[in-house]
């Protein structure tokens, strides 16, 4: 996608979760994000009040590491993480969802579409630092990450 059409799409998704704070005029908006990662398809589509606003691009668990399926809450949020498990493999904008599980950046962005990773759901570095952001603006409990076969 365009960087333009990118930041229109950032912008216009981040107005939609401030609109929390508009108090009453607001009270018909959902104000909802939604992750949906196919494991089949090895994508994520990011839903905003009910309409696309995304769809990235994502490597899941390889052959020995699934990928939990299931609908999810963030339960915690770090700019940077690094992996006590994986020899500290660092994990950009990761938003963790089921224990050490997370939706994260990485840098082997020539697997994304694939399956690659040991069972966390990976996004270019870009939609990663967008999907963090969203996260952010929305809230942690007006999210929900959803992963399906």
């Amino acid at each position: 996608m365009k960087t333009a059409a990118r930041f229109i799409n950032i912008a216009a998704a981040m107005l939609a979760g401030a609109m929390i704070f508009a108090g009453a005029n607001a009270a018909h908006a959902t104000n909802q994000l939604v992750a949906r990662v196919s494991l089949s398809q090895q994508t994520m589509e990011v839903i905003v009040d009910g309409r696309t606003a995304f769809e990235w691009k994502v490597s899941t668990g390889r052959k020995g590491y699934g990928t939990p399926t299931g609908s999810y809450k963030p339960i915690r949020m770090h700019k940077m993480w690094y992996s006590k498990k994986y020899d500290n493999a660092p994990m950009p904008h990761s938003v963790f969802f089921n224990g050490g599980y997370a939706v994260h950046a990485t840098d082997a962005v020539k697997r994304l579409g694939r399956p690659a990773s040991h069972g966390c759901v990976r996004l270019h570095p870009d939609n990663a630092s967008d999907f963090y952001k969203l996260v952010e603006t929305f809230g942690p409990g007006n999210t929900q990450i959803v992963i399906v076969q």
